[in-house]
């Protein structure tokens, strides 16, 4: 008995000692890998500058474009811990969800887009009424929601698709720039992360 709880203690920590160091892992790739980035497009070498200009430069409606803006904003209200702002910032992303126009897009995508847009309405009002903690949790499910939205509505501007493995089992969520800033974690663990997937 003492050795079995021995050996899932060892486990336990192999584990805690793996995450952290891919985490500190792919501090080290996202470093080099956005040198190698910014080598090659010039345009989007500060994130700071030019976020409303990619933000408007979104495919599809203007709906779908603030849905993406407000989006951000939120991502960058939990990113700096600001759990007021990112009340108010809920309650702004739910009256944009609302406002996403399907008239352009077949059935099957209208059909999608319904659902995609009731379960993201339903996270951002819990974001704007809830503890920061409890808004991490929702923004978890309403960035699963927004990605599945990007890959029908489409955008002619890159975004990361990132993905920290800590949070929750691994959790991901989008941004306008490459190097990574948690929102899961905010300045406990900002740099947790890495960019899984690009999409233009």
């Amino acid at each position: 008995m003492k050795k079995s709880k021995l050996s899932v203690g060892i486990i336990a920590i192999a584990l805690v000692i793996f995450t952290v160091t891919s985490c500190k892992d792919n501090k080290q790739d996202e470093k080099s890998a956005k040198e190698d980035h910014s080598e090659m497009n010039h345009d989007n070498s500060d994130g700071h500058h030019d976020g409303e200009k990619k933000e408007m430069a979104m495919n599809g409606n203007g709906a779908s474009q603030d849905i993406l803006n407000d989006y951000f904003n939120l991502k960058d209200a939990l990113v700096a811990d600001d759990n007021a702002k990112a009340k108010d910032l809920g309650a702004t992303l739910a009256k944009s969800l609302g406002n996403l126009d399907v008239s352009n897009y077949t059935d099957a995508q209208k059909a999608d887009l319904k659902d995609i847009i009731e379960d993201a309405v339903e996270q951002s009002e819990h974001i704007s009424k809830n503890d920061i903690d409890h808004q991490r949790e929702h923004f978890k499910t309403l960035s699963n929601d927004v990605i599945d939205m990007v890959a029908i509505t489409g955008t002619t501007t890159k975004l990361y698709e990132q993905f920290c493995p800590m949070y929750d089992g691994g959790s991901a969520w989008l941004s306008i720039n490459e190097e990574v800033k948690n929102p899961y974690y905010g300045s406990k663990m900002l740099k947790c992360g890495k960019v899984q997937k690009e999409i233009n």
